[in-house]
C-alpha cells in the first residue's frame, strides 16, 4: 500500500436506521471520491433530522456511508491509491488503500436492495444528472431484470437528464486502452480489464439490487448540498421508508446515452478549450491537441461528457454522448 503524509484511515463509519415494519434495504454513499462531498453534506443533514426525530424511519432500513473513501477524503482528492469507483470487488490480497475500501462495501452493497451513490464534477457549469442502468437484458457484460423499478426511482430524483451505457462503452475502451505504451502503474493497468468499469452501481445490479448515481453539481456548486439532500429525501419517500409525501414525477426528462470513450495518451495531451460535460459538438469541432502536435476533432455530432483535464494517460479523456430512443416514464414499479 502507498504510503501517504497523513495516518490512514482503518475504518468506514457506516450508520443504519431499521424500521420495525418490513420494507426495502436502501444504502446511500457520500465521498466515494474524495473531493466529492456535496452527498456527505447531504446525508450529514438528513441524519440530523432523523436523529431530531424531525424524520423517522418507519419500514425497511436505510444505511448511511457519508465518507466512502476515507483516505480520498482527508487527502481532499478525486482517489486514494485508486479510483475506488472501478475495479471494485473484494479480494483476499488488498494491494492498495481501495481494496481495503472494497472488502468492506461490497458485502454492505450485496445486503442491500437500492443503492444511491452521490457524486459531483470538477468542470463548472453543467447541470445535475442521473447515471442510469442497462435496459433488461440477459447478455453476459451486465444482466438485469430491475430497469423497472430503477427508472421508476430515476424520474423521482429531481433532475431531468438521464444517462445510460457506461459499462458497454467502457468494455469497448478497454481494446484502444490495451495499445498504450504510457501505461506503468497498477492503477492503469487495472484500467486495460473490462472489469475496471464496475463501480458501486454496477456491483450492486450484479448482486440482485438496482442502483443509481447522482451527479449533484460541480464540486464546489453551494446548491450541490441541497441537490444530494433532496434526493435522499424524494428516495426515502418512493420507497416508502419514511411518512413523506409520494416526490413529483419528472416529466421533462433528456435522455443520453454514452457511445464511445476517448482516452488521454500522453501527459501532455490537452483540451483546446475549458469543455464542460454536454457541450453540445458538431462533427469536426476540435476538442483537443495530442502530444505529438495532431488534432482531436469531433468524430460525430452530439455531446462531450466527463471531460477531464488532469487524466493520466491510459485513462479516460472524455466521451461522447448521444440522444437516446429509450423510454422512460417512471410508471411501473412506482
Amino acid at each position: 500500500m502507498t504510503i501517504h503524509p497523513l495516518t490512514t484511515p482503518q475504518s468506514i463509519k457506516s450508520i443504519t436506521y431499521t424500521g420495525l415494519n418490513q420494507g426495502i434495504r436502501l444504502i446511500v454513499l457520500g465521498a466515494v471520491h474524495g473531493n466529492e462531498t456535496c452527498g456527505t453534506q447531504g446525508i450529514q443533514r438528513i441524519m440530523a433530522e432523523l436523529d431530531s426525530g424531525l424524520l423517522e424511519i418507519h419500514s425497511g432500513q436505510v444505511t448511511f456511508i457519508p465518507i466512502t473513501n476515507p483516505l480520498a477524503y482527508q487527502l481532499v482528492q478525486r482517489s486514494g491509491d485508486r479510483n475506488l469507483n472501478r475495479n471494485l470487488c473484494p479480494t483476499d490480497a488488498p494491494q492498495d488503500f481501495e481494496d481495503h475500501i472494497a472488502n468492506a462495501l461490497c458485502p454492505l452493497l450485496a445486503a442491500h436492495d437500492v443503492l444511491l451513490d452521490l457524486h459531483s464534477f470538477h468542470a463548472a457549469g453543467g447541470e445535475p444528472f442521473i447515471m442510469l442502468g442497462p435496459e433488461n437484458n440477459t447478455r453476459d457484460l451486465e444482466p438485469f431484470a430491475l430497469a423497472a423499478e430503477e427508472e421508476a426511482l430515476a424520474v423521482r430524483l429531481g433532475p431531468r437528464r438521464i444517462v445510460d451505457g457506461w459499462l458497454d462503452t467502457y468494455a469497448r475502451g478497454v481494446h484502444n486502452r490495451l495499445n498504450n505504451p504510457q501505461i506503468s502503474d497498477r492503477a492503469q493497468l487495472l484500467n486495460t480489464d473490462p472489469r475496471y468499469g464496475v463501480g458501486t452501481t454496477e456491483y450492486m445490479r450484479a448482486h440482485g439490487g438496482y442502483a443509481l448515481t447522482l451527479e449533484c453539481g460541480q464540486h464546489n456548486d453551494p446548491q450541490a448540498p441541497e441537490i444530494a439532500y433532496q434526493a435522499i429525501r424524494n428516495t426515502l419517500a418512493h420507497l416508502q421508508l419514511v411518512d413523506l409525501p409520494c416526490p413529483t414525477v419528472q416529466t421533462q426528462l433528456e435522455v443520453l446515452r454514452i457511445d464511445e470513450v476517448i482516452d488521454k495518451q500522453h501527459v501532455a495531451d490537452r483540451f483546446h478549450k475549458a469543455w464542460v460535460s454536454f457541450d453540445l459538438l458538431t462533427k469536426g469541432d476540435p476538442i483537443g491537441i495530442r502530444e505529438d502536435g495532431s488534432d482531436v476533432q469531433a468524430s460525430r455530432s452530439g455531446f462531450i461528457l466527463f471531460p477531464n483535464p488532469t487524466a493520466l494517460p491510459g485513462n479516460e479523456w472524455f466521451y461522447y454522448a448521444k440522444r437516446s430512443e429509450r423510454g422512460i416514464d417512471g410508471i411501473v414499479a412506482s
